[in-house]
């Protein structure tokens, strides 16, 4: 077995690493946001509440986000290859069950299962990459992998689009089928096995701590809209779940081998990096998860057309994720990262202008600088994460990195699909559904796909736009806050 501090391959080998670690990593961070495209159709088929269809994305980034620190120090520990390939057989055989799925509770059910084998895949793809490279060409080895994690997002829409042109949303769930079995012959062929031998054991009281307390918080922001921001259980619930990781934290402070280490944050640019991230991917993923039902169901476009309409944005993402390494070498990290997170917020806000009859163009001008700043923002703050850990604690290092970009994806789902939820609630008003039975206005008020086939359509879609333009400005507002803290603690560096 290959230790951490060897280098595992040779430069040929290197590409062949880099080129799994990719795939692999593609494979489960465009399962975050593949299944969004096929979301009205999942509404219609199985009738499912705009809070179900919330379920239906976050329960796959919420148990990826929760378990990828123990994912990372399995890898760590028990060898990253091993829990490449564990990861991909759990991932794959998760989507054969979810081909089969009736029942929307049961596709919620079946996406919990993908995301328990993505928290082993996608931390030790980056660990892998920072174990093997020579430190040289790690830098622009991460520079392509953090491209991909972002860009990866939006070709598995465009992917998905393409199927739902023939099949129904059944078959998005085969494309992972397909990757993961690609994967896993490549990690088997190309990877090498690296691990940290003297690793501590898994912290299991940690792992419980972090599963409850971001299950408590995810859970009352999604189900807000129902029982009601002010209310006890809203209340209460996220009350719940900040104290329980307020309890994760006092006992990682106690404990002699910490599945996180929160005294990592007392390093400027740890903590600058892991914001970034984190705040970046709320507002990405939580704009996927609006914008392609507002291409569908507003707009009118087919599932190929909405994932096609989103490509400008991985066109400006890919290529200033690979030059972002250069342009921080010569001007500075601090630079990139604040620019690259104005360039966001500019995206955001313009974006929180579409309606229902906007043109195309506005929506371009809004998805480069978006995409752009991504791309800009994402590379410096994975190096300043993995950058601030030894060798032999890159798993775990590479999952924080990896946690911060799904616990902001799964937050990001759930709070502006709940803030969505709550203004097309409150939008829609009792007159606009008066014609309705009680029961049929019920559900026209619970989802726009099923207000489109009641009569209501057009009132829906203005209802919808207003709840759209809510969540992008607040997502615009928190990532402006995050580029001024980013800038303040980059400065102390």
């Amino acid at each position: 077995m290959i230790t951490a501090p060897e280098i595992a391959a040779p430069p040929r080998g290197h590409r062949a690493v880099l080129a799994v670690s990719c795939l692999a990593l593609a494979t489960v961070v465009a399962a975050v946001a593949s299944l969004n495209v096929a979301l009205p159709s999942i509404a219609r088929e199985t009738h499912g509440t705009q809070t179900q269809l919330s379920w239906v994305i976050d329960a796959y980034a919420l148990v990826f986000a929760a378990l990828l620190l123990p994912g990372g120090a399995i890898g760590d520990r028990y060898g990253r290859r091993r829990a490449l390939l564990a990861g991909l057989a759990v991932f794959g055989a998760g989507s054969v069950a979810a081909m089969t799925a009736a029942d929307i509770n049961l596709l919620i059910g079946m996406r919990t299962v993908l995301g328990v084998g993505a928290a082993l895949v996608m931390p030790a793809t980056l660990s892998t990459i920072t174990s093997t490279f020579p430190g040289e060409q790690k830098a622009r080895a991460i520079g392509i992998w953090a491209g991909v994690a972002g860009a990866s997002a939006v070709l598995g829409l465009l992917a998905s689009g393409l199927l739902l042109e023939w099949w129904s949303w059944r078959a998005v769930f085969g494309l992972n089928v397909v990757l993961a079995l690609a994967a896993v012959a490549g990690v088997a062929r190309f990877v090498p096995e690296t691990s940290d031998p003297e690793a501590p054991g898994l912290d299991v009281v940690g792992v419980l701590f972090t599963v409850v307390g971001l299950g408590v918080l995810v859970y009352s922001i999604i189900e807000a809209p129902n029982a009601g921001w002010g209310s006890a259980r809203t209340i209460g619930g996220m009350g719940a779940g900040v104290l329980v990781l307020a309890g994760f934290v006092g006992w990682e402070l106690r404990h002699h081998a910490p599945l996180l280490d929160p005294r990592l944050f007392r390093h400027p640019a740890f903590a600058a990096g892991t914001l970034s991230i984190t705040v970046q991917f709320l507002a990405f993923f939580g704009f996927i998860f609006l914008v392609l039902q507002y291409l569908q169901l507003v707009r009118g476009d087919s599932p190929l057309i909405a994932a096609v309409s989103l490509l400008p944005m991985a066109a400006a993402m890919m290529p200033c994720a690979r030059l972002a390494p250069r342009v921080a070498a010569r001007v500075g990290a601090r630079k990139v990262c604040v620019a690259g997170l104005a360039l966001l917020t500019a995206g955001l806000l313009v974006l929180a202008q579409s309606g229902t009859t906007t043109a195309y163009w506005l929506l371009v001008c809004g998805l480069v600088p978006l995409g752009a700043g991504m791309g800009m923002a994402m590379t410096p703050a994975t190096a300043a994460i993995t950058d601030a850990l030894p060798r032999s604690k890159q798993g775990v290092g590479s999952a924080m990195n990896d946690l911060a970009r799904e616990l902001g994806g799964a937050l990001g789902i759930a709070v502006l699909g709940s803030i969505l939820q709550a203004t097309y609630r409150a939008h829609l008003t009792s007159s606009d559904v008066a014609n309705l039975p009680q029961p049929l206005a019920d559900k026209a008020r619970s989802s726009l796909a099923l207000a489109s086939h009641l009569g209501v359509a057009h009132q829906a879609r203005l209802a919808f736009t207003d709840g759209m333009t809510t969540a992008l400005v607040f997502a615009a507002i928190a990532v402006a806050i995050a580029a001024v803290a980013v800038a303040a603690l980059l400065r102390k560096r």
